[in-house]
């Protein structure tokens, strides 16, 4: 088995979701589950992030102008089901339905049709940037793949092949790349709130001041500060990353 891991790049108005990410960088999407058929597409998502990102995440997966992860720019015409499946102020999960109409296609489409069946997928979005890993047969034409999809995309969306390699269960995913480091924003707080003395015992500034420091909302800040800790504290009792090397992902390249 292989994995392979690609990346598209929305460019503005192209993409509904793409653009509600692009102005809210603290919002993430990822899958939980993606299948296809000759005939259709399924899948759930999780998307965290602040409150008022999520809505405007919810009213971007239900316009009628989108479809999970139909390529066609124009109205395709297909039937489509979108439903919250559950919602709190920082998550949101969505399951959302498409049967194809005869001009519509998908990455998992043009990926079933030239890579065969039992494939398995997983996409994580943050701003423009939407990637795919697709676990394969070894065998598999991904050049083909690759060619027909980019094909399909056009002009209006930059495509990246990212990384082709042999399965590996003690490295694979994106986690193993580093896809939940921490962004730019929450890397930023958290390097202040250590510089002011924030962490320290007693502290030496409280979160209303830091974040006239930063010149930020105090809301903002306490989402960033609280989701940079999550990560950190995740990577820690996982083993999987130091806390260095998570910190500092976002400026390494990584996926």
């Amino acid at each position: 088995m292989r994995e392979f891991v690609f990346a598209l790049e929305y460019d503005p108005g192209t993409n509904p979701v793409a653009d509600v990410l692009a102005t809210h960088p603290d919002a993430s999407v990822r899958s939980l589950s993606c299948h296809v058929s000759a005939d259709s597409l399924w899948r759930v998502d999780l998307a965290t992030g602040p409150e008022g990102a999520l809505a405007e995440l919810e009213a971007a997966y239900e316009t009628a102008d989108y479809f999970a992860d139909c390529l066609v720019k124009d109205h395709c015409g297909a039937e489509v089901e979108t439903q919250v499946l559950d919602r709190s102020s920082d998550a949101l999960v969505v399951y959302t339905y498409w049967e194809r109409t005869q001009v519509c296609t998908s990455v998992p489409h043009v990926a079933l049709e030239h890579l065969g069946e039992g494939l398995l997928f997983e996409t994580y979005r943050e701003g423009r940037r939407y990637r795919w890993r697709i676990v394969l047969g070894g065998d598999a034409p991904i050049h083909e793949f690759f060619d027909a999809l980019g094909e399909e995309v056009g002009e209006c969306t930059g495509m990246e092949m990212l990384r082709l390699t042999e399965l590996d269960p003690d490295r694979s995913g994106f986690d193993a790349d580093r896809e939940e480091s921490l962004p730019e924003e929450q890397r930023e707080a958290l390097r202040a709130a250590v510089e002011h003395g924030y962490y320290e015992t007693p502290r030496r500034i409280e979160l209303d001041d830091l974040a006239k420091v930063l010149d930020v909302p105090r809301s903002t800040l306490s989402y960033r500060l609280r989701r940079a800790e999550a990560a950190l504290a995740a990577a820690f009792v996982d083993g999987e990353e130091s806390i260095e090397t998570l910190a500092a992902a976002g400026t390494s390249g990584a996926l």
